[in-house]
């Protein structure tokens, strides 16, 4: 567990970016699309080992709100109804420090899946 804490949460007005502030001076925008697709949620990471499922077509995804979740966490609810993913504050911490790393593995899956960043089209 982090011994870091956010000392603020602020959406962008777009929706699109949620950008985190610690206790340690640290600050990182997090964009939406990644937070959706690396959802600490049991529906994204599985119930277990080799259940973790690539979700595409998230590109455009906002944040339609944050709740808090006891003093260690906040459920982040993002506009395609998801919203079962509880972020701590060491994983928002991860996702500031290593999200670039974990978002280029996550395009790789996409790539290798055949599947597409882009919503598909109605």
């Amino acid at each position: 567990m982090s011994d870091n804490w956010p000392t603020e949460l602020k959406v962008s007005k777009d929706r699109q970016t949620l950008t985190v502030t610690f206790d340690d001076g640290q600050v990182f925008a997090l964009p939406a699309e990644m937070m959706r697709v690396l959802s600490p949620s049991a529906e994204v990471q599985g119930h277990g080992p080799g259940q973790k499922v690539t979700v595409p077509g998230k590109r455009h995804v906002g944040i339609r709100a944050i709740v808090p979740t006891g003093n260690y966490a906040a459920r982040i609810a993002f506009d395609d109804g998801h919203d079962s993913g509880i972020f701590t504050w060491s994983y928002l911490r991860e996702l500031g420090e290593r999200g670039a790393d974990l978002f280029a593995a996550y395009e790789a899956e996409l790539a290798e899946k055949g599947l597409s960043r882009d919503p598909k089209r109605s």
